[in-house]
């Protein structure tokens, strides 16, 4: 199967601090790609690098054919991002802030009108979509803002840390949504995440990275068998000799992290 997404010795400092570590991972057409990892070991920074937010200090990437650098414009057109921190506007229904993001990318209002009802149908909000965002619960939002993200035909659809904050049974059908958008439009799913049921759940292959370094990659069964090692989260501290963080240190290293990037201004 052809990759959609190479990435050859990759790197990132934030003054001192090395954020990408020389890394290389390719990501097939079609495929559901997870970067599991703690707060802070570089996944958002890789995210914000091949989605044009950031420049690296080295290394080499193609996404969708395009070079994130030289060819931004083309490589913007080619994918769809969920962020982290919400991004709607509240004071906006939901299909305004699908209309917004439509007049964005340029896409034709009869091809907009159909592909927000066709994506607000799947994530269960067509019903909704005269209320205003600011009436949604966490679930809502992030469900708008994944029709919201593949509203113009992307290639290719980052989540970063796309369930963060939401409870089990919502995050359950959320994934839900997405796997059913993965297998409808053919998408290539890059998520990150640090829910070790989330990543063994849902991605066909699986990247551990820590302090900016992929320490392994491959399918579950591929990643267990080199561990010799019976479930994801024995061989995630197996690989790295400690617990994956949890969400709640998101803000310190989030701190640290901008200290670092003020320091390299």
């Amino acid at each position: 199967m052809e990759n959609i997404i190479t990435v050859n010795n990759l790197v990132k400092h934030f003054g001192q601090l090395k954020a990408v570590d020389d890394i290389t991972f390719a990501v097939k057409k079609g495929e559901r790609f997870a970067f599991l990892g703690p707060n802070g070991a570089g996944k958002s920074t890789t995210i914000k690098i091949l989605t044009t937010l950031l420049s690296p200090d080295s290394g080499e990437m193609k996404l969708n054919g395009f070079n994130p650098i030289s060819e931004q414009d083309k490589v913007r057109q080619s994918f769809g991002i969920v962020f982290q921190d919400p991004s709607l506007d509240i004071e906006l229904t939901a299909c305004e802030n699908m209309t917004y993001h439509a007049v964005l990318y340029g896409v034709p209002r009869e091809v907009r009108d159909q592909r927000t009802k066709e994506l607000l149908d799947i994530v269960d909000l067509w019903n909704r979509r005269h209320d205003l965002v600011k009436t949604f619960s966490g679930g809502m939002k992030r469900r708008l803002e994944i029709a919201r993200g593949l509203l113009h035909h992307p290639k290719i659809f980052f989540l970063d840390e796309p369930t963060l904050g939401l409870d089990p049974q919502t995050r359950n059908q959320i994934w839900e949504y997405i796997r059913n958008l993965n297998q409808k439009e053919q998408t290539t799913i890059f998520f990150t995440t640090h829910y070790m049921e989330e990543a063994a759940k849902n991605a066909d292959r699986i990247a551990i990275i820590d302090n900016g370094k992929i320490i392994i990659a491959g399918t579950l069964k591929q990643l267990l068998e080199k561990t010799n090692t019976q479930d994801l989260e024995t061989a995630f501290l197996k690989l790295t000799g400690r617990e994956i963080r949890e969400e709640g240190a998101g803000s310190l290293d989030r701190a640290r992290q901008s200290m670092q990037i003020r320091r390299g201004r």
